[in-house]
Protein backbone atom coordinates (compact mmCIF):
# COMPACT_ATOMS: atom_id res chain seq x y z
CA UNK A 1 0.00 0.00 0.00
CA UNK A 2 2.61 2.09 0.88
CA UNK A 3 4.61 1.83 -2.58
CA UNK A 4 1.54 2.16 -4.68
CA UNK A 5 -0.37 4.85 -2.71
CA UNK A 6 2.09 6.70 -1.79
CA UNK A 7 5.61 7.05 -3.05
CA UNK A 8 5.21 5.91 -6.85
CA UNK A 9 2.56 9.02 -7.20
CA UNK A 10 4.90 11.30 -5.43
CA UNK A 11 7.76 10.45 -7.70
CA UNK A 12 5.78 10.10 -10.88
CA UNK A 13 4.48 13.67 -9.78
CA UNK A 14 7.76 15.03 -9.49
CA UNK A 15 10.17 15.44 -12.66
CA UNK A 16 12.94 15.48 -10.63
CA UNK A 17 13.01 11.65 -10.13
CA UNK A 18 12.58 8.52 -12.60
CA UNK A 19 11.13 5.48 -10.62
CA UNK A 20 13.27 2.35 -12.34
CA UNK A 21 12.90 -0.40 -10.51
CA UNK A 22 10.64 -2.21 -7.48
CA UNK A 23 11.40 -5.24 -5.86
CA UNK A 24 8.19 -7.05 -5.72
CA UNK A 25 8.53 -10.51 -4.30
CA UNK A 26 5.38 -12.12 -5.31
CA UNK A 27 3.64 -10.12 -7.89
CA UNK A 28 3.93 -7.39 -10.71
CA UNK A 29 1.60 -5.19 -9.76
CA UNK A 30 3.44 -2.12 -10.28
CA UNK A 31 3.87 -2.57 -13.36
CA UNK A 32 0.31 -2.00 -14.48
CA UNK A 33 0.47 2.25 -13.67
CA UNK A 34 4.55 2.09 -14.27
CA UNK A 35 5.06 -0.22 -17.07
CA UNK A 36 8.37 1.37 -17.48
CA UNK A 37 9.47 0.08 -14.19
CA UNK A 38 11.69 -3.00 -13.82
CA UNK A 39 10.59 -5.63 -11.03
CA UNK A 40 12.76 -7.03 -9.12
CA UNK A 41 12.92 -9.92 -6.81
CA UNK A 42 15.07 -9.49 -4.30
CA UNK A 43 16.87 -6.26 -2.34
CA UNK A 44 20.61 -7.24 -3.94
CA UNK A 45 19.41 -6.37 -7.10
CA UNK A 46 18.58 -2.79 -5.65
CA UNK A 47 21.90 -2.42 -3.72
CA UNK A 48 24.57 -3.54 -6.82
CA UNK A 49 22.28 -1.26 -9.34
CA UNK A 50 25.45 1.77 -9.53
CA UNK A 51 22.74 4.20 -11.28
CA UNK A 52 20.21 3.70 -8.22
CA UNK A 53 20.91 6.73 -6.29
CA UNK A 54 17.85 6.72 -4.05
CA UNK A 55 16.06 3.59 -1.98
CA UNK A 56 12.62 4.05 -0.65
CA UNK A 57 12.59 1.43 2.29
CA UNK A 58 8.83 0.70 3.24
CA UNK A 59 9.04 -3.14 4.11
CA UNK A 60 7.53 -4.10 7.83
CA UNK A 61 8.95 -2.20 10.42
CA UNK A 62 11.34 -5.13 11.89
CA UNK A 63 13.37 -5.21 8.58
CA UNK A 64 13.84 -1.19 8.43
CA UNK A 65 17.56 -1.31 10.21
CA UNK A 66 19.46 -4.13 8.53
CA UNK A 67 17.71 -2.82 4.96
CA UNK A 68 18.70 0.83 5.73
CA UNK A 69 21.94 -0.49 6.73
CA UNK A 70 22.58 -2.27 3.91
CA UNK A 71 21.57 0.73 1.61
CA UNK A 72 23.90 2.87 2.92
CA UNK A 73 26.65 0.70 2.85
CA UNK A 74 26.38 0.33 -0.79
CA UNK A 75 26.33 3.82 -1.50
CA UNK A 76 22.55 4.83 -1.81
CA UNK A 77 20.30 7.89 -0.18
CA UNK A 78 17.32 6.40 1.80
CA UNK A 79 13.80 7.59 2.07
CA UNK A 80 12.69 5.10 5.12
CA UNK A 81 9.05 4.52 5.66
CA UNK A 82 7.75 5.35 9.27
CA UNK A 83 8.63 4.28 11.66
CA UNK A 84 12.42 5.15 11.33
CA UNK A 85 13.37 1.70 13.31
CA UNK A 86 12.29 0.01 15.79
CA UNK A 87 14.66 1.06 18.80
CA UNK A 88 16.66 4.56 19.02
CA UNK A 89 19.79 2.48 19.09
CA UNK A 90 19.30 1.06 15.96
CA UNK A 91 17.82 4.98 14.35
CA UNK A 92 21.13 6.38 16.40
CA UNK A 93 23.19 4.21 14.27
CA UNK A 94 21.69 4.54 10.85
CA UNK A 95 22.00 8.37 11.45
CA UNK A 96 25.72 8.18 12.45
CA UNK A 97 26.23 5.57 9.14
CA UNK A 98 24.61 8.09 6.85
CA UNK A 99 26.98 10.69 8.05
CA UNK A 100 29.89 8.65 7.83
CA UNK A 101 29.02 7.57 4.30
CA UNK A 102 28.26 11.34 3.44
CA UNK A 103 24.36 10.24 2.47
CA UNK A 104 21.13 11.28 3.46
CA UNK A 105 18.75 9.23 5.14
CA UNK A 106 15.00 10.87 6.20
CA UNK A 107 11.91 8.97 7.03
CA UNK A 108 8.12 9.65 5.55
CA UNK A 109 6.52 11.72 7.97
CA UNK A 110 3.80 12.81 5.38
CA UNK A 111 1.69 13.84 7.95
CA UNK A 112 3.57 16.83 8.28
CA UNK A 113 1.99 17.86 5.22
CA UNK A 114 -2.05 17.33 6.08
CA UNK A 115 -3.29 20.72 5.92
CA UNK A 116 -5.11 20.22 9.07
CA UNK A 117 -1.89 20.10 10.80
CA UNK A 118 -0.58 22.88 8.36
CA UNK A 119 -3.39 24.83 9.86
CA UNK A 120 -2.81 23.67 13.49
CA UNK A 121 0.75 25.35 12.29
CA UNK A 122 -0.80 28.90 11.86
CA UNK A 123 -3.01 28.63 14.88
CA UNK A 124 -0.29 28.08 17.03
CA UNK A 125 2.57 29.94 15.97
CA UNK A 126 0.19 33.08 15.28
CA UNK A 127 -0.61 33.04 18.59
CA UNK A 128 -3.96 32.83 17.63
CA UNK A 129 -5.53 31.44 20.84
CA UNK A 130 -3.27 33.69 23.27
CA UNK A 131 -1.02 31.51 25.12
CA UNK A 132 -1.76 27.72 23.83
CA UNK A 133 -2.32 25.72 27.23
CA UNK A 134 -3.57 22.37 25.90
CA UNK A 135 -3.30 20.74 22.49
CA UNK A 136 -5.03 16.77 21.88
CA UNK A 137 -4.50 14.95 18.61
CA UNK A 138 -6.70 11.65 17.70
CA UNK A 139 -6.32 9.42 14.77
CA UNK A 140 -8.86 7.04 15.44
CA UNK A 141 -10.42 4.30 13.39
CA UNK A 142 -13.19 1.94 13.51
CA UNK A 143 -12.00 -1.84 13.10
CA UNK A 144 -13.93 -3.83 15.43
CA UNK A 145 -11.91 -7.40 13.99
CA UNK A 146 -8.31 -8.44 13.60
CA UNK A 147 -7.57 -8.50 10.06
CA UNK A 148 -6.01 -11.68 9.33
CA UNK A 149 -2.66 -12.45 6.84
CA UNK A 150 -1.36 -9.15 7.55
CA UNK A 151 1.86 -9.01 10.26
CA UNK A 152 0.85 -5.61 11.30
CA UNK A 153 -1.85 -7.92 13.69
CA UNK A 154 1.06 -10.28 14.89
CA UNK A 155 3.14 -9.65 17.67
CA UNK A 156 6.43 -8.77 17.04
CA UNK A 157 9.33 -5.88 17.19
CA UNK A 158 7.57 -2.88 15.78
CA UNK A 159 4.19 -3.98 15.46
CA UNK A 160 1.06 -2.21 16.61
CA UNK A 161 -1.08 0.55 16.75
CA UNK A 162 1.88 3.07 18.62
CA UNK A 163 4.24 2.20 16.06
CA UNK A 164 2.29 3.11 13.00
CA UNK A 165 -0.04 5.83 13.17
CA UNK A 166 1.65 7.18 16.72
CA UNK A 167 5.02 7.97 15.04
CA UNK A 168 2.86 10.03 12.97
CA UNK A 169 1.05 11.93 16.11
CA UNK A 170 4.30 12.13 18.21
CA UNK A 171 6.15 13.81 15.11
CA UNK A 172 3.85 15.83 14.92
CA UNK A 173 3.87 17.15 18.12
CA UNK A 174 7.65 17.09 18.16
CA UNK A 175 7.10 19.50 15.10
CA UNK A 176 5.05 21.87 17.17
CA UNK A 177 6.50 21.80 20.80
CA UNK A 178 9.93 20.08 20.67
CA UNK A 179 11.16 17.74 23.15
CA UNK A 180 9.02 17.18 25.91
CA UNK A 181 10.42 17.01 29.64
CA UNK A 182 8.25 13.87 30.46
CA UNK A 183 5.90 10.69 28.92
CA UNK A 184 2.67 9.43 30.51
CA UNK A 185 0.94 7.00 28.50
CA UNK A 186 -1.57 4.12 28.72
CA UNK A 187 -1.45 1.62 25.80
CA UNK A 188 -3.68 -1.40 25.22
CA UNK A 189 -5.54 -4.13 23.47
CA UNK A 190 -8.97 -3.52 23.28
CA UNK A 191 -10.46 -5.61 20.33
CA UNK A 192 -11.34 -9.15 21.64
CA UNK A 193 -8.56 -11.85 19.80
CA UNK A 194 -6.20 -9.04 19.45
CA UNK A 195 -2.35 -9.64 19.78
CA UNK A 196 -0.92 -5.93 19.13
CA UNK A 197 -1.93 -2.51 21.18
CA UNK A 198 -4.75 -1.15 19.38
CA UNK A 199 -5.07 2.31 21.86
CA UNK A 200 -3.05 4.44 22.77
CA UNK A 201 -3.34 7.54 25.05
CA UNK A 202 -0.02 9.63 25.53
CA UNK A 203 0.65 12.66 27.54
CA UNK A 204 4.01 14.79 26.81
CA UNK A 205 4.57 17.17 29.08
CA UNK A 206 5.98 20.57 28.18
CA UNK A 207 6.30 23.48 31.03
CA UNK A 208 3.59 25.13 29.42
CA UNK A 209 1.77 22.91 27.74
CA UNK A 210 0.09 19.49 28.17
CA UNK A 211 0.44 17.36 24.48
CA UNK A 212 -2.39 14.49 24.30
CA UNK A 213 -2.09 12.52 21.35
CA UNK A 214 -4.59 9.61 21.11
CA UNK A 215 -5.56 6.36 18.83
CA UNK A 216 -8.17 3.67 19.19
CA UNK A 217 -9.61 1.19 16.68
CA UNK A 218 -13.02 1.18 18.29
CA UNK A 219 -14.18 4.78 17.68
CA UNK A 220 -17.37 4.27 15.09
CA UNK A 221 -18.41 8.28 15.98
CA UNK A 222 -15.24 10.43 15.70
CA UNK A 223 -14.54 13.59 17.45
CA UNK A 224 -12.52 16.19 16.65
CA UNK A 225 -9.00 15.24 15.13
CA UNK A 226 -7.45 18.66 17.00
CA UNK A 227 -8.43 20.37 20.05
CA UNK A 228 -6.33 23.25 20.92
CA UNK A 229 -7.36 25.51 24.09
CA UNK A 230 -5.21 28.77 25.06
CA UNK A 231 -5.90 31.71 27.12
CA UNK A 232 -7.57 33.54 24.85
CA UNK A 233 -9.67 30.86 22.97
CA UNK A 234 -9.82 27.35 21.32
CA UNK A 235 -9.66 25.58 17.97
CA UNK A 236 -11.17 22.51 17.08
CA UNK A 237 -10.56 20.51 13.99
CA UNK A 238 -13.14 17.61 12.45
CA UNK A 239 -12.06 15.67 9.33
CA UNK A 240 -9.36 13.74 8.06
CA UNK A 241 -7.14 15.49 5.25
CA UNK A 242 -7.77 14.15 2.05
CA UNK A 243 -4.66 13.53 -0.15
CA UNK A 244 -4.68 10.10 0.95
CA UNK A 245 -7.69 8.85 -0.21
CA UNK A 246 -7.56 10.93 -3.24
CA UNK A 247 -4.15 9.29 -4.01
CA UNK A 248 -5.68 5.87 -2.98
CA UNK A 249 -8.25 6.95 -6.39
CA UNK A 250 -5.49 7.23 -8.70
CA UNK A 251 -5.26 10.97 -8.77
CA UNK A 252 -1.71 12.31 -9.14
CA UNK A 253 -0.64 15.08 -6.73
CA UNK A 254 -0.53 17.91 -9.09
CA UNK A 255 -2.65 20.96 -9.80
CA UNK A 256 -3.69 23.81 -8.29
CA UNK A 257 -6.69 22.17 -6.33
CA UNK A 258 -4.29 19.53 -5.05
CA UNK A 259 -5.09 18.74 -1.00
CA UNK A 260 -8.09 21.59 -0.73
CA UNK A 261 -10.55 20.53 1.53
CA UNK A 262 -14.24 21.02 1.46
CA UNK A 263 -15.50 24.33 3.52
CA UNK A 264 -17.42 21.35 5.47
CA UNK A 265 -14.60 20.49 7.28
CA UNK A 266 -13.05 23.51 7.73
CA UNK A 267 -11.76 24.02 11.39
CA UNK A 268 -13.60 26.82 13.81
CA UNK A 269 -11.78 29.59 15.95
CA UNK A 270 -13.69 31.11 19.11
CA UNK A 271 -11.10 33.75 20.33
CA UNK A 272 -10.50 37.15 20.96
CA UNK A 273 -8.22 38.80 18.52
CA UNK A 274 -7.13 42.38 19.08
CA UNK A 275 -9.95 43.12 21.25
CA UNK A 276 -12.43 41.39 19.46
CA UNK A 277 -14.64 38.43 20.29
CA UNK A 278 -14.45 36.31 16.82
CA UNK A 279 -16.12 33.02 16.54
CA UNK A 280 -16.29 31.10 13.00
CA UNK A 281 -14.36 28.56 10.88
CA UNK A 282 -10.71 29.00 9.26
CA UNK A 283 -10.05 27.63 5.93
CA UNK A 284 -7.52 24.70 5.79
CA UNK A 285 -4.69 25.43 3.87
CA UNK A 286 -3.88 22.92 1.39
CA UNK A 287 -2.57 19.69 2.02
CA UNK A 288 1.26 18.91 0.16
CA UNK A 289 2.82 15.51 0.07
CA UNK A 290 5.00 16.49 -2.85
CA UNK A 291 6.86 18.97 -0.93
CA UNK A 292 8.47 15.71 0.83
CA UNK A 293 10.10 14.36 -2.34
CA UNK A 294 10.93 18.08 -3.86
CA UNK A 295 12.95 18.72 -0.04
CA UNK A 296 15.14 15.13 -0.80
CA UNK A 297 15.90 16.17 -4.10
CA UNK A 298 16.99 19.60 -3.07
CA UNK A 299 18.98 17.80 -0.18
CA UNK A 300 20.55 15.45 -2.47
CA UNK A 301 21.50 17.79 -5.51
CA UNK A 302 21.73 20.89 -3.48
CA UNK A 303 22.84 20.07 -0.47
CA UNK A 304 19.62 21.55 1.40
CA UNK A 305 18.32 20.54 4.84
CA UNK A 306 16.59 17.65 5.50
CA UNK A 307 13.00 18.89 5.99
CA UNK A 308 12.88 15.47 8.14
CA UNK A 309 16.19 15.59 10.30
CA UNK A 310 17.20 11.71 11.41
CA UNK A 311 17.78 12.91 14.40
CA UNK A 312 14.40 14.05 14.84
CA UNK A 313 13.26 10.75 13.79
CA UNK A 314 14.86 8.92 16.00
CA UNK A 315 13.70 10.90 19.29
CA UNK A 316 10.30 10.11 17.98
CA UNK A 317 11.34 6.18 18.23
CA UNK A 318 13.11 7.27 21.98
CA UNK A 319 9.68 8.72 22.90
CA UNK A 320 7.58 5.62 21.63
CA UNK A 321 10.14 3.47 23.85
CA UNK A 322 9.28 5.68 26.99
CA UNK A 323 5.37 5.70 26.31
CA UNK A 324 5.93 1.89 26.47
CA UNK A 325 7.60 2.19 29.70
CA UNK A 326 5.35 4.35 31.34
CA UNK A 327 2.37 2.43 30.32
CA UNK A 328 4.33 -1.08 31.58
CA UNK A 329 5.33 0.84 34.93
CA UNK A 330 2.20 3.09 35.62
CA UNK A 331 3.98 6.30 36.23
CA UNK A 332 5.58 9.30 34.36
CA UNK A 333 8.90 9.06 32.87
CA UNK A 334 11.46 11.91 32.54
CA UNK A 335 12.77 12.46 29.02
Amino acid sequence: MSGMVFHAPLLAANPHFKLTKVLERSSEKSKIRYPEVEVVKDFPALLEDELLELIIINTPNALHFEMGQQALLAGKHVVMEKPFTVTTQEAQELTALAKERNRIITVFQNRRWDGDFKTVQQVVEQKLLGKLVYYEAHYDRFRNYVEANTWKEETGPGSGLLYNLGSHMIDQALVLFGRPQAVTAHIGTQRPGGKIDDFYDITLHYPDVTASVKSSYLVREPGPRYILHGTEGSFLKHGLDPQEEALKAGQLPMGPTWGQEPATEWGKLNTQLQGLHFTGTIETLPGSYPTFYENVYQAIREGQELNVKPEEAALGIHLIELAQQSSAEKRTVVV
